[in-house]
């Protein structure tokens, strides 16, 4: 159900519209009784995470643990 808030009330009670919303309530602004404005929620993609779907393409060195030389350290920090 689509509610009609003027523009005072809207301002005044911006937070609590926002909740609304995020309950998925649609307001609409209006000016002198004229909407002008509709706030409506986002719709959030939800994903299933798929485990293992990078397999193959990360690899860590066997010795990313190690010490850098001065060498190393030296070419990092230009």
């Amino acid at each position: 159900m689509t509610n009609v808030v003027n523009v005072h009330d809207a301002k005044t009670h911006f937070s609590k519209l926002l909740s609304r919303i995020h309950e998925g309530e649609e307001i609409v602004i209006a000016k002198s009784g004229v909407p002008v404005a509709k706030l409506v929620p986002i719709e959030r993609k939800v994903t299933k995470r798929v485990p293992n779907t990078a397999k193959g393409k990360v690899s860590i060195a066997f010795d990313f643990q190690a010490e850098i030389s001065d060498e190393g350290r030296e070419e990092y920090e230009q």
